[in-house]
């Protein structure tokens, strides 16, 4: 007998060597099987007369078998399985190319009554009449009604193949774990099935694998049928029991409560280079009540680029310090962590603290200082990369934790560093706008700030969509700006995920630059292979104005806040996300000098939906407008290009489509969680949930 935890190995028809090809796609046991729901639906209920197929047309027909061959091509030798089969209207031609087992295994025999499925053509190499390629097929005994079988004469579900298993083996096995189940045990709340009037979950999968003859196909495609809706709000309610017990977690250890008096307040205005925007008091008001509370501060702080987060976490930085707790910055790259600390080391510099850079290349006994200076305290602010969760690493007592970019780092990244401490305060920064949508489900543990708001005297840049013919326009105003003082970015994007090939773009691109375009100017070149100090000199030529034209490839982010730069200049934007465009674009424009940003389309790699997100990149600067248009075009599982964000791998649901029955399943699990009369009974389910589901999941799941 079977249950849902029985491994899949034991399931007829897969065995030991089928079960490792599935283990590859995380499904191990059958509840994981029946997870693995059709990617798309066919419908094969009415068979086709052979008289009456057209070309183009996929369908199914039900034909007796005339004759079968394998045939041997004169000219290139290529093997070639053909069979001839007839109905009552006419004779068709079936062919298989490398498939020597039919004939081998005589699949086929004359007078079989057998079904066939494909995309039917003419043969134009042949008699010119219809023929089907490598169609998918099933024999029948001529007894048994072809409306009985699973493969035809009725909607099919069609999986993605995993090696071996094709999909006829796992629609076979996927149909003998639902007949053979004993128990399917329900894992919805009663109350929340009854108020939404959802299925019962045997019934959603079995309807959702074997959809009965009276489903719409069309229903099916959009995911709209009673049985999709019930799993597509199962999955997203188990995600969002997992999101809300983390929060609630979060907020039952004790925190610090930092003290925020007269004094605190005066010393952060010393720091002050500017006078905030009202989205930033907003902001730092929030900060301030969170760090006040004896619960840990866990708070997203978004923004645009250039909205003036940074100043925002520098306050924060400020109250920890002066409570006498350390503090721990960590960026996803060395030039944006050594930015933070020269504008640390600038902005504190009446407070004397002690700031440290933790990076690559420091000598032995330099690092060796540093961290003994960091366990006993004396290192106030520490601030570096990845570098900083290695194990030696070691605070007295860390207070606060600011992760900047935090969709570049795993969320597991982000708790390891947080362990540093005895539950310390945590801010965590982005300038990626994420939509509403996205934020509820990656950051539901965290409370949202938003910088909605630019400092004044900011303008707007001039964005332009090039194509080849004009790039001739786009060097003549890169001159003019370099005439007049200013500097400009050209980056060159990532080919075919190579650093080779991408240093060799760059390389070439600086060589072109440096030696035909703008000889009479001076063009440096940063990418990823550079040592440490060989990018912190071309970075201190680059600030100081002594660079005028910075060539880089996007190994390394270019982090600089260089307000003299007007001009970002992207060779084959069309190879970029719209939200790291928009990141780029933001390196100028932080002047009150007119800015511009160049987005050079290839000639040949342009498709209609890169154009698409381009020309929302010209239309406008809104950073939100930009990331909801991204979702739209590139869906979810692209928006970050990395599972390092901590987006979910979901099988069923869409974070787009489904945003009202996401909304639905979040009220229902932050219900279900906040007014649980028993919380051991409620742990147990969620510890559960995450034996079960973390590894469908991934690191934003359950528990």
């Amino acid at each position: 007998m079977l249950d849902l935890q029985t491994p899949v190995q034991f399931v007829k028809g897969i065995g030991p060597r089928r079960a490792q090809e599935l283990a590859l796609k995380n499904i191990l046991t059958v509840e994981d099987l029946l997870y693995h729901l059709p990617y798309r639906y066919e419908d094969r209920t009415n068979f086709c007369n052979v008289i009456d197929l057209q070309p183009g047309e996929k369908t199914s027909i039900l034909v007796e078998v005339m004759t079968t061959g394998l045939n041997i091509t004169a000219r290139n030798r290529l093997r070639i399985f053909e069979l001839a089969g007839r109905d009552e209207t006419a004779v068709i031609r079936c062919k298989w190319f490398h498939s020597e087992y039919l004939a081998q295994r005589k699949i086929f025999r004359k007078g079989q009554i057998v079904i066939f499925h494909g995309k039917f053509e003419v043969d134009r190499y042949g008699s010119g009449t219809l023929q089907v390629i490598n169609p998918e097929f099933e024999i029948l005994d001529q007894k048994i009604n072809p409306s009985d079988s699973l493969e035809m004469g009725r909607i099919v579900p069609v999986y993605e193949a995993i090696k071996s298993c094709s999909s006829r083996v796992l629609r076979r096995a996927i149909y003998r774990c639902l007949l053979d189940l004993q128990q399917l045990p329900e894992i919805l709340p009663a109350e929340v099935l009854i108020r939404h009037n959802l299925t019962n979950r045997k019934l959603a999968l079995n309807e959702s694998h074997f959809p009965s003859e009276t489903t719409s196909l069309g229903d099916l495609a959009k995911k709209e049928t009673p049985a999709l809706q019930r799993l597509i709000f199962e999955e997203l309610f188990l995600l969002e029991v997992g999101v809300r017990w983390k929060r609630q977690q979060h907020r039952t250890v004790p925190g610090i409560p930092f003290a925020i008096g007269l004094n605190i307040r005066e010393t952060i205005k010393k720091i002050l280079p500017f006078h905030p925007t009202n989205s930033q008091k907003k902001a730092f008001g929030e900060l301030v009540s969170d760090m006040r509370q004896n619960i840990p501060m866990n708070r997203l702080l978004q923004g645009d680029v250039g909205c003036g987060k940074t100043i925002v976490a520098m306050e924060a930085i400020a109250i920890a310090v002066e409570n006498g707790f350390q503090v721990g910055l960590m960026a996803p790259t060395e030039i944006l962590a050594e930015q933070h600390f020269f504008y640390a080391k600038q902005l504190y510099t009446k407070l004397d603290y002690q700031i440290d850079l933790l990076k690559s290349g420091l000598r032995k006994k330099e690092r060796a200082y540093l961290l003994e200076q960091l366990r006993k305290g004396n290192s106030q602010i520490l601030i570096g990369t990845h570098a900083l969760l290695q194990s030696d690493v070691e605070f007295k007592n860390l207070g606060l934790v600011i992760i900047d970019e935090q969709h570049r780092f795993g969320v597991l990244q982000r708790f390891n560093l947080m362990r540093k401490g005895t539950y310390p305060d945590t801010l965590v920064m982005t300038a990626t706008p994420i939509p509403r949508t996205l934020s509820m489900t990656l950051y539901g543990d965290l409370d949202v700030s938003v910088i909605d708001e630019m400092p004044p005297n900011r303008t707007p840049i001039e964005t332009r969509l090039l194509e080849e013919k004009e790039r001739i326009f786009a060097y003549r105003l890169i001159e003019e700006q370099v005439q007049k003082g200013h500097q400009v970015y050209f980056l060159c994007p990532l080919i075919e995920e190579s650093e080779k090939l991408d240093l060799k773009a760059a390389t070439k691109t600086f060589e072109h630059l440096n030696n035909e375009i703008f000889p009479m100017f001076k063009v440096e070149l940063l990418h990823g292979r550079l040592k440490s100090h060989e990018k912190d000199a071309i970075m201190c030529r680059f600030s100081s104005g002594a660079t005028n034209i910075l060539v880089s490839t996007t190994v390394v982010e270019v982090g600089v806040d260089v307000a003299n730069a007007t001009v970002m200049f992207i060779e084959h934007a069309e190879r970029f996300g719209l939200a790291q465009l928009h990141q780029l674009r933001g390196r100028v424009g932080r002047g009150q000098n007119k800015s511009y940003c160049f987005l050079m389309q290839g000639s040949k790699t342009v498709t209609p939906e890169a154009h698409q997100r381009l020309s929302c990149l010209e239309s406008t600067t809104n950073g939100f407008e930009i990331a909801e248009k991204d979702l739209e075009i590139r869906g979810p599982g692209e928006f970050f290009g990395t599972r390092q964000a901590g987006l979910p791998t979901l099988r069923v649901s869409n974070l787009l489509r489904d945003q009202k029955l996401l909304l639905k399943a979040r009220k229902e699990a932050i219900y279900f969680v906040d007014n649980s009369s028993n919380r051991s009974n409620l742990r147990n389910m969620v510890q559960s949930l995450n034996n079960k589901w973390k590894k469908r999941y991934g690191l934003i799941g359950v528990g």
